[in-house]
């Protein structure tokens, strides 16, 4: 008997929760960023957690196979895989203090779109009409969010829509990566370049010399580095526990549970960016702004739902949730059962 043969309604529903979870977990992340946004630079939030995430990334690896894992002839692929996952949560971090939570959010959600149009031209993947229409539409929805031309239009808004970008052309490498690494390696990798370039934009722009301006994007991209409080610092380095947390109960979701019954739980996150945006931030979306979001999310439940129906490995369970940091996202590509999620 297959391990989804095996499945009862316990494990999809404890599995379904373990995802919701997670994701909360994650959601938690992205408000703490976007709090910390307006004193701190980018490179020194990302130097912190970054380096409270090494650790744990490096005993997942010994884990998982040993640290020679790590070692590999594709570890230059991995790298410069890196190079493009630090781009796409590079610009969706420099998005959050100038949009509200729920739009950064949803932008980002063009993520498995962009996932899908990648997969045509660089995997040689059929789609048919159906996810077409249904990627357009997701489209759509993206260009009511960014109101081009309108005099609501912030350009903060195109470092979202690069973020998800960036982030489908990255999980088309992991999707070819994975047939022979495995994933706390990319997961590794990824840790290292962020913390490397990260660690070069301090040491070039730390001290603020390019400091000007008053945009907010601008300001955390170029802000000078300050002696964090106790408080911030844990909660910079906090966001690398609640990734290890989080990781793990996203990970168990996909094991014990079949993929496509709790992947469209995945959009439970723009509850939370919506609930955190009004709770934190008195931010609530406009008229406007719900259509977009409304129409972004059903596309990608479209999408989703025809390769269930065509019984195709859906482009999102490739990315599994988007918002993931880059060094645990690649977690949950990787092989654990025959009803986990893979890498095509």
């Amino acid at each position: 008997m297959t391990a989804k043969a095996s499945l009862t309604r316990h494990d999809t529903a404890l599995g379904i929760f373990c995802l919701c979870a997670g994701i909360g977990l994650f959601s938690v992340q992205d408000m703490i960023l976007k709090l910390l946004s307006g004193s701190y630079p980018l490179s020194e939030a990302m130097v912190l957690r970054g380096l409270t995430a090494a650790p744990i990334l490096a005993l997942l690896g010994v884990w998982d196979g040993g640290l020679r894992t790590f070692f590999t002839p594709g570890t230059w692929a991995m790298l410069g895989r890196g190079v493009v996952m630090f781009l796409a949560y590079g610009a969706y971090y420099l998005a959050l203090p100038a949009l509200p939570l729920a739009t950064t959010v949803a932008l980002y959600f063009s993520a498995p779109l962009f996932i899908t149009v990648l997969s045509v031209f660089m995997l040689k993947e059929t789609v048919g009409w159906r996810r077409w229409l249904a990627v357009l539409a997701g489209f759509g929805g993206v260009i009511v969010m960014v109101r081009p031309g309108g005099n609501l239009f912030e350009w903060a808004a195109l470092l979202s829509v690069l973020s998800g970008l960036a982030y489908g052309l990255s999980m088309i490498f992991a999707r070819r990566l994975g047939q022979t690494e495995t994933a706390v390696a990319m997961a590794f990798w990824g840790n290292f370049v962020f913390l490397v370039i990260a660690g070069a934009m301090a040491i070039g722009m730390g001290d603020g010399r390019f400091a000007q301006g008053t945009h907010p994007s601008v300001a955390f991209l170029l802000r000078a580095w300050v002696w964090p409080t106790p408080q911030d610092a844990a909660l910079m380095c906090g966001c690398g526990v609640i990734a290890a947390l989080g990781l793990t109960l996203l990970t168990q979701a996909y094991r014990i549970a079949d993929s496509n019954a709790v992947a469209p739980f995945e959009y439970s996150f723009m509850i939370w960016g919506v609930f955190w945006g009004w709770a934190f931030f008195g931010e609530w979306p406009d008229s406007i702004g719900w259509i977009g979001i409304c129409i972004i999310v059903l596309a990608g439940l479209m999408v989703l739902w025809r390769e269930k129906v065509n019984d195709l490995p859906p482009a999102f369970e490739q990315v599994s949730v988007p918002l993931l940091p880059p060094q645990d996202i690649d977690i949950l590509t990787e092989p654990q059962a025959d009803n986990a999620p893979r890498v095509a």
